[in-house]
């Protein structure tokens, strides 16, 4: 069976009752799942803690060296270990790594218009140990810090979840976030949308913020070939939500 790759979302890994509506989904599906997830809301909560002002760039966090340590010390240790918690509580047999972990996902500094300092964008993913404990019956919980050369790299989790899905040929990539899927200027939920139709409503600012980079990263997995989602739990459940459909004319 191939498997499938869901993304959570950082708005939704605050929210106990929501938790443990994920993990009792996660526990029905029938085919094995990779977890991957962000935590934004949590890392600028405690950079601003610190007194550090959260900078970003078309929806990407500008990581500098201060950031990126925040970035390490939530995902990989306070968020992952909090949603391998409530998967583990629900009968699930998860376990929780990084993108640094086995050397999983390897990254590059991030080409921007400006310095993304330590924010990073994927280059290869180790799919082979994924695909091992899959077959044993694990669910792998990815937090997105990737391996560089000499560093470690703060990557969108949209973009790595995008990756993972390509490496392990996943049967379907599904963004799960607090909205039902991609809105229209209306804010009414579009139940499909194209290459062309996505880069005109980033253009006119109708998709913004965190959601650009994570309808950038499924119309990339679309076009390889993986069937992409962007959806909220109900619509996970009931298979909603807006499908990011492969141009037929490329």
């Amino acid at each position: 069976m191939k498997p499938l790759v869901i993304k959570i979302s950082g708005h939704e890994l605050n929210d106990d009752a929501f938790l443990r509506a994920f993990a009792q989904v996660l526990r029905a599906q029938t085919v094995p799942v990779v977890v991957v997830h962000g935590g934004g809301r949590d890392i600028t909560t405690y950079q601003e803690r610190l007194g550090i002002t959260p900078r970003f760039v078309r929806g990407l966090r500008v990581t500098d060296a201060e950031s990126l340590a925040v970035a390490e010390m939530v995902l990989c240790g306070l968020v992952n270990k909090r949603l391998v918690r409530y998967l583990l509580s629900a009968g699930l047999d998860a376990l929780g790594v990084s993108g640094v972990d086995r050397a999983l996902i390897r990254a590059a500094k991030l080409q921007a218009d400006e310095d993304m300092m330590f924010t990073g964008d994927v280059t290869h993913v180790n799919a082979e140990p994924l695909m091992r404990w899959l077959a044993e019956g694990v669910t792998p919980v990815i937090a997105p810090i990737c391996l560089a050369d000499d560093t470690a790299l703060n990557v969108n989790a949209d973009a790595v979840a995008a990756a993972v899905a390509l490496a392990i040929r996943a049967q379907r990539l599904v963004y799960l976030t607090n909205v039902e899927g991609v809105l229209d200027a209306q804010r009414r939920c579009v139940p499909q949308m194209t290459t062309q139709q996505a880069q005109a409503w980033i253009a006119d600012g109708v998709i913004s913020g965190g959601m650009i980079p994570k309808v950038e990263a499924a119309l990339r997995s679309a076009q390889q070939g993986v069937a992409t989602v962007i959806t909220n739990l109900q619509g996970l459940q009931t298979h909603g939500g807006t499908t990011i459909e492969r141009e037929t004319n490329q």
